[in-house]
């Protein structure tokens, strides 16, 4: 009895101690679930609670968790061992090999343990051993994804070796712990991300405010300042500079620097050679070239400046258009050491903005050096033309005017030869006549001098009048001419000598190139707001390559002989007065089957007189914009208008002036100081005093349907062209001699 009494009593006792253990361990679980929860906010607490409930349940001395670095292991969390250990595993780390226990578990794939390190033969380190004095130890690899990521060992320092039961709880806790370094490399890849993000975003801005720097302003060395401030601030440098490649000498020339305002003056005063420089190379190259440290490369001049000054490491980015070295980009540190491929590669795509910027300022250079040799070339042009009018005028009418009285046989009879070279010396002299004719009107046309005679006219007796131009030639050659026009276009506002002068031409031509027989109609027609005028003919038609060739000053599109008379300006001169008119010309035709010549004019849109500057009576045009350059611009724009020009630099002071003057036309930037152009317009169109003055906006802010909803005029998204502007300001009616048009552009029915 008393045997099985104690036998009852084991029993018992190992249920009490599969009891407390299953309690302990259920315990611990809970812990590291509770851990694992948490590890996203701090999965560093979660590996510590893992190795200190892995020490507890296993009934160690220590515990530790190894994560693989390489070909080595890192110590990263750990409970039962010294500081000076933990220190000394830093500096001395355990590799992956089967010198320790946590190599072999890697290799392996498997918990194993040892039971006296002391005893085992092939157990390398000893060191660590001497310093943690463990005995006993096992380990368990850390699995995510089929990959060792990491071992967890627990040791003691008397031998004892581990039971199944610890064996199988720390291989839980190695899982647990796998869960938690997935955690913790999602956490920095989302804070990488999240920095990569932050970083690319501060990049886009940046080449944001460069682009609108770009697009807004054609005064280089700002637009370089600010593409050179980007550049240095985001790609973590000190200082850094802009130079633009100049082709005849070969060189650059540093337009622009940040930070590096001692360094400027020195660097202006070198020439940095394409041949022989850094920066040269690079450019030549085609792609960047970094410079780790300068006190170990061959410094050429401008190296030796930058060395000098006190900068350690730099990168020459080349600036291109295509195939063309515009220029180069330099940052630089004070401190020595290597650009990572993500900088240069961000410094190129800065490279590309600059280019853009060097290359439009370049453009914008050339124009200005274009348009004053243009300008010195038509005032040429005018002051020749004016003396070949008057000296040709003189003897061609004593030319024309004596063929005429020889030929009414004033002074006697004349042979059949004589009568001939007659004819031939009157038409010589009509035809020269009336190319000169042509020319000043063209000329006229081409400088805005032509000055419009606006009336009410009838429609029909303008092109009866063309018909009757032509009728007789018609006649000769068998050509049967008709007029058809509506029965509702008697009153026309245009100018009447104008339009005349346009059907004149048309008709000549239709019957200068239909063959003997053929056929000539002018028809019109007319809606409510325009008229639309035709010349169909039989004749030989145009080739589709000659149909806009043929609108071209001395060119007829080859459809007649060399010698076929004719100034070969008609049809550039009447395109020309039809877009002073407010309209637009147009051409169908077929070889070999006939051609029709039309145009359209606005039909009850008066056209408003060239104010004559003797008489006082100048327009005034209120300029409301704050950029320096762009006033700067518009100012050239409207210079020799014949306009008085009120000059803003913001909402406030634009509305003001707006007030004073009632101006016959604003010019409005939108971003503006204090009051911005949206406000403006809508503050004009609130004031019964302003409400009809037209507004043309003039902005980078492209918002055309915005504008004109508010009630613009018109609507011009910059870069401006001068022709752009002022037939804006022609169509309002604020400059001189302009032209108010209506609705218009249709087509002939």
């Amino acid at each position: 009895m008393e045997r099985s009494g104690e036998a009852d009593e084991g029993k018992l006792e190992t249920l009490r101690r599969g009891y407390t253990d299953a309690t302990e361990q259920f315990a611990a679980m809970n812990e590291v679930l509770l851990a694992l929860g948490r590890s996203a906010s701090d999965p560093d607490a979660a590996l510590d609670t893992i190795v200190e409930s892995a020490r507890r349940l296993c009934r160690s001395d220590a515990a530790q968790v190894y994560l693989v670095d390489g070909d080595h292991f890192t110590l990263s969390s750990w409970v039962g061992i010294s500081d000076e250990l933990v220190a000394y595993v830093a500096a001395h780390p355990l590799r992956v090999d089967r010198a320790a226990l946590g190599g072999r578990v890697a290799a392996d794939r498997q918990v194993q343990q040892i039971d006296d390190v002391l005893a085992d033969a092939e157990y390398g380190r000893q060191d660590i051993q001497r310093l943690g004095h463990y005995r006993s130890v096992i380990s368990a690899p850390m699995l995510l994804d089929d990959e060792v990521v990491g071992v967890i060992s627990l040791s003691r320092t008397e031998v004892s070796p581990f039971d199944e039961h610890a064996r199988a709880a720390l291989e839980a806790f190695a899982t647990q712990a796998a869960v938690v370094v997935r955690q913790v490399n999602l956490v920095r890849a989302l804070e990488d991300r999240s920095v990569e993000l932050a970083r690319k975003v501060n990049q886009l801005e940046a080449l944001s405010e460069v682009g609108e720097a770009v697009s807004s302003s054609l005064v280089l060395d700002e637009v370089l300042t600010t593409i050179i401030m980007n550049a240095v601030r985001f790609a973590g440098c000190d200082g850094g500079s802009i130079m633009e490649y100049i082709e005849r000498e070969r060189a650059f020339t540093v337009r622009s620097a940040y930070a590096s305002d001692r360094l400027l003056d020195r660097l202006r005063t070198i020439k940095v050679d394409l041949d022989t420089t850094l920066v040269g190379r690079a450019a030549k190259e085609r792609h960047p070239i970094a410079v780790a440290d300068l006190d170990e490369v061959e410094l050429d001049t401008h190296l030796r400046l930058l060395h000098e000054d006190g900068w350690r490491s730099m990168v020459a980015v080349p600036v291109l258009r295509g195939e063309r070295i515009v220029g180069a980009l330099v940052v630089r540190r004070r401190r020595p050491g290597e650009f990572s491929p993500e900088t240069i590669e961000f410094l190129e795509t800065f490279a590309s903005q600059s280019a853009l910027a060097v290359w439009n300022a370049q453009l914008f250079r050339e124009l200005e050096t274009k348009s004053a040799e243009l300008e010195i070339a038509s005032r040429h042009k005018s002051e020749f033309l004016a003396s070949m009018s008057h000296e040709l005028r003189t003897p061609l009418n004593a030319v024309i005017g004596f063929s005429e009285v020889l030929l009414e046989r004033m002074f006697g009879e004349l042979n059949d030869r004589q009568d001939e070279y007659l004819r031939d010396i009157l038409g010589s002299g009509r035809h020269l006549l009336q190319l000169l004719n042509d020319i000043l009107d063209l000329s006229k046309v081409e400088a805005g001098r032509m000055e419009l005679e606006p009336s009410t006219f009838s429609l029909r007796s303008a092109l009866e009048y063309g018909a009757s131009m032509v009728r007789e030639r018609a006649a000769r050659h068998g050509i049967r001419l008709t007029v058809d026009v509506d029965d509702d276009l008697d009153g026309v506002e245009s100018d009447e000598l104008r339009v005349k002068q346009v059907v004149v031409n048309l008709l000549s031509n239709a019957v200068k190139f239909t063959p003997d027989g053929g056929r000539v109609t002018v028809s019109a027609r007319g809606s409510e707001h325009e008229i639309a005028v035709a010349v169909a003919d039989t004749g030989i038609g145009i080739a589709p390559a000659d149909r806009e060739r043929i609108f071209e000053s001395f060119q007829q599109g080859r459809r007649g002989l060399q010698s076929e008379e004719g100034t070969g300006l008609g049809l550039t001169l009447c395109r020309r007065i039809v877009s002073l008119l407010g309209g637009t010309m147009w051409l169908e035709s077929e070889v070999g089957v006939g051609s029709t010549f039309g145009f359209t004019i606005p039909r009850r849109v008066p056209i408003a007189r060239q104010v004559s500057v003797d008489e006082g009576e100048r327009p005034t045009v209120v300029v409301v914009e704050d950029d320096r350059a762009s006033l700067d611009l518009i100012s050239a724009y409207l210079d020799g208008l014949g306009i008085d020009v009120v000059i803003t630099r913001d909402g406030e002071e634009g509305l003001a002036a707006i007030g004073e003057h009632v101006p016959a036309a604003v010019l409005l930037d939108i971003r503006l100081p204090r009051t911005d152009g949206w406000q403006v317009l809508e503050r004009m169109r609130a004031d019964a005093a302003t409400a009809a003055v037209p507004v043309i906006v003039v902005s980078i802010v492209d918002e055309r349907a915005r504008g004109l909803a508010l009630g613009a005029s018109a609507y011009l998204v910059k870069p401006v062209h001068r022709d752009a502007l002022v037939g804006a300001l022609r169509d309002v009616g604020a400059i001189p001699g302009a032209v108010a048009t209506g609705a218009g552009g249709g087509q002939f029915p």
